[in-house]
């Protein structure tokens, strides 16, 4: 599946049937439904370090992201379709 067939052109949504899919267990669905969050996880687990000399970087925490994708996956898993 190609990521522009699987998000609504113009809205950014993601189809209700991509949705029922990712519910049900789909693993293609549900890498539809990751790739389409993936920008705002990584946003979420963003750090702030100072290195040695005082010089902020930033970056992605690998952890949070991981556990930002658990979570997702988790909820995806528990959601009731009517």
């Amino acid at each position: 599946m190609r990521k522009n067939n699987a998000v609504h052109k113009g809205n950014n949504l993601l189809p209700y049937p991509v949705i029922v899919s990712a519910s049900q267990g789909d693993i293609l669905a549900m890498n539809v439904v990751l790739s389409h969050y993936e920008p705002y996880i990584a946003r979420l687990s963003m750090r702030t370090s100072i290195d040695e000399y005082g010089n902020p970087h930033t970056c992605v925490d690998e952890d949070m992201r991981s556990r930002l994708e658990a979570k997702l996956i988790q909820q995806i898993l528990e959601f009731k379709v009517a």
